[in-house]
């Protein structure tokens, strides 16, 4: 059979004859986002990360003596330089806050390191007028964070890898001296990326903002088409779903299509979104029995962790009877759903 036809194209009958098929056009429609994401301003580039780095260089003297003291003109001179001072010891700003409460006698919460981390990145004087609460937190983080650099790595069993064990902080100020002074060796550098991932920690803070990709231009379709819809909060709880879909049209008390949408290059978040999808058909049918009326089922998704399992792209097939759409075919999602229903727009 020579398929040119998309799932939502044709009858559901045809989808079950000829499933594995249309799980093969609908994979190869999916689009991979790997090599583009979006940019936000919390983004950090390394003019800016290597001006930090050069202001809490030049105060320590090249890292030369590290006190806490020493560290509070740096801040004042460019905020930036308490996020620096984060990523020499590569933790989260969560885990820096459990060490400097476990270190000294301030108790700093995980929200109020974030809180700070944040404000670092985005002003130069974000430490120039502090609430004495506030103050006695930042002195608990640097002084801790100066006694872990100072310390080093720790003796540990062969089995264990201690946090501190990089090259940059093994062996105390000496190894921050010597990467300063000295052309760090590639080998190293690459090995530390390794362990660390490129650009991982902005891809973790942005996922929900690639989600929105796809929200995004859903709602676009919706509106020009003139589709009334309910656009779901994050984590919004709604009478008849105990996980709110994504859109609800035309709203959540008479539900005749819901939408959930999703990009992702994560097979695991891909699954999960399948169950979702899966969980939203369940509640249709059970609608049905109760003569409540039920209501059809839609996925608009890309990503390559869409592709990864055919299982998965069988039973979201299933679960929408068909209706599948990706970024290639989102031009279509009104006329080939229940939304042309909707349609108030030519």
């Amino acid at each position: 059979m020579s398929l040119t036809r998309y799932p939502f194209e044709v009858d559901y009958s045809e989808v079950e004859r000829n499933c594995d098929l249309f799980i093969d056009v609908v994979r190869e429609d999916l689009q991979s986002s790997i090599l583009q994401l979006p940019r936000t301003p919390d983004l950090v580039t390394y003019k800016r990360f290597h001006e930090g780095y050069e202001v809490l260089k030049r105060h320590t003297q090249g890292f030369v003596t590290f006190e806490a003291p020493q560290l509070h003109p740096p801040l004042l001179d460019d905020g930036f330089s308490f996020f620096v001072l984060r990523t020499m010891l590569g933790f989260t700003a969560s885990e820096w806050a459990y060490l400097a409460s476990q270190k000294t006698s301030t108790k700093v919460s995980q929200s109020s390191a974030r809180s700070l981390d944040r404000r670092a990145r985005l002003n130069r004087q974000a430490f120039h007028s502090l609430s004495s609460g506030t103050r006695e937190k930042v002195d608990a983080l640097v002084s801790s964070a100066c006694d872990l650099l100072k310390e080093g790595a720790e003796e540990v069993p062969e089995n264990v890898l201690h946090r501190l064990d990089k090259v940059d902080t093994r062996s105390g100020l000496a190894s921050l001296r010597h990467v300063a002074e000295e052309d760090l060796p590639y080998s190293a550098l690459l090995y530390e990326r390794f362990l660390g991932r490129p650009f991982a920690a902005y891809r973790d803070a942005i996922s929900e903002r690639v989600g929105e990709v796809m929200e995004n231009a859903v709602e676009e379709q919706l509106r020009s088409a003139g589709v009334t819809a309910r656009k779901t909060k994050r984590a919004e709880r709604l009478e008849g779903f105990d996980q709110a879909p994504d859109f609800i049209v035309p709203n959540e008390w008479d539900p005749q299509v819901v939408i959930e949408a999703k990009i992702t290059e994560d097979d695991g978040t891909a699954r999960d979104k399948v169950t979702r999808i899966q969980h939203l058909a369940s509640i249709s049918r059970q609608r049905k029995e109760q003569n409540l009326g039920g209501f059809q089922v839609i996925a608009c998704i890309d990503g390559r962790g869409f592709g990864v399992r055919r299982a998965d792209m069988r039973k979201l097939l299933e679960a929408t009877e068909g209706k599948v759409f990706t970024t290639r075919t989102l031009d279509r999602l009104v006329d080939f759903t229940d939304l042309a229903k909707f349609r108030s727009k030519p």
